[in-house]
């Protein structure tokens, strides 16, 4: 009988892998299909249009006209603005061999939509390098991912963007992990109204999903109010994670106010402990990152200037930032650079 069952278990195994391959290929097949027939769309229009040479007006006239035609013999899925968006689609990628196969034709309209092309061409590798489905893909544009990487360590210069830009994020060095500021929308918290560390920690375990989209690549998390004894003293780390791409634990500290000196000693008490007694002989020295409401610079340079270990401030808020005036710090710190 056991053998019997273990025959069927096997069996099973193998039909549900061929089954489960079997519907991933019809899919990428069906993708790739429409992908090559929306940008062949775009080619037909664009090629009528004389490749742009005619008056942008009578260009929208087409479209539309087009768009109630195709309506009524194709159906669904050709209305004027999906038909600019596959005008637009190949003219932005002309040639259609460089599209990638992982990404859907919700995922390039979302892209379509990025006028600068470092900053797309960002987004693009990320979704692929890391999977995002369209929704992560919206929030992380939403919440200006791009220009908050780059005003993470006032460091941005035009080679930092290139790199963005060809290869989304790499994590190879801790302040590679670092985001300013982290953005909380998900936990959709009144700026005024006043909050407890102890209930923002709350929040964020409930929205774990978002929070471990929020701190970025390779996140594991462990744990919160993780007990470290000291003699006969207990402190409590706030929240600790694992990194798998760093191969280290995170710590991270939860403050509602401004970033105080104190913070980065008890932080680096943390991570001597985590260095001697909780690391194994594989994981590389922790990180301690502390997130606050706001900081001062100069403050902070003294604070974390000469400490062994990796410690880190960052701010946080419950708003999507203003995108505009992310991108004029960008430019300012590009142009001081």
């Amino acid at each position: 009988m056991n053998e019997l069952k273990n025959r069927n278990a096997k069996m099973i195994e193998e039909i549900k892998k061929v089954i489960l391959d079997g519907r991933k290929k019809v899919v990428y097949e069906v993708n790739n299909a429409m992908l090559s027939a929306y940008w062949n769309v775009g080619r037909i229009i664009v090629e009528n249009e004389q490749n742009g040479n005619i008056k942008a007006e009578y260009g929208k006239q087409v479209i539309k006209e087009l768009s109630k035609e195709l309506k009524k013999v194709l159906g669904s899925g050709f209305s004027v603005s999906n038909l600019f968006n596959m005008r637009k689609f190949y003219v932005t990628y002309p040639k259609f061999q460089t599209l990638s196969r992982k990404l859907s034709w919700s995922h390039y309209c979302e892209l379509l939509s990025i006028e600068n092309v470092d900053e797309r061409n960002f987004y693009e590798r990320e979704c692929i390098n890391s999977n995002w489905s369209v929704r992560e893909l919206k929030r992380q544009i939403g919440t200006s991912l791009f220009e908050r990487l780059l005003l993470s360590d006032g460091k941005t210069n035009k080679e930092i963007v290139y790199e963005l830009s060809k290869h989304g994020q790499m994590i190879n060095v801790p302040e590679d992990l670092l985001k300013e500021p982290y953005v909380f929308e998900f936990l959709d918290i009144k700026e005024p109204k006043p909050i407890l560390e102890k209930d923002l920690e709350k929040k964020l375990v409930k929205h774990m999903e978002d929070f471990l989209l929020e701190l970025g690549k390779g996140f594991m998390f462990v744990g919160t109010q993780q007990r470290i004894t000291l003699g006969n003293t207990h402190y409590y780390v706030d929240m600790v994670f694992y990194n798998k791409i760093l191969k280290c634990y995170v710590l991270i500290d939860l403050k509602i106010g401004q970033m105080k000196p104190e913070y980065a000693g008890q932080m680096n008490m943390y991570l001597n402990y985590y260095n001697a007694e909780i690391n194994d002989e594989y994981d590389n020295k922790p990180i301690g990152i502390i997130l606050c409401k706001s900081k001062k610079e100069i403050a902070m340079e003294y604070a974390l200037g000469g400490l062994s270990n990796n410690v880190f401030a960052s701010t946080y808020t419950y708003y999507i930032p203003n995108k505009e005036q992310l991108i004029s710090e960008v430019e300012k710190v590009l142009n001081n650079g």
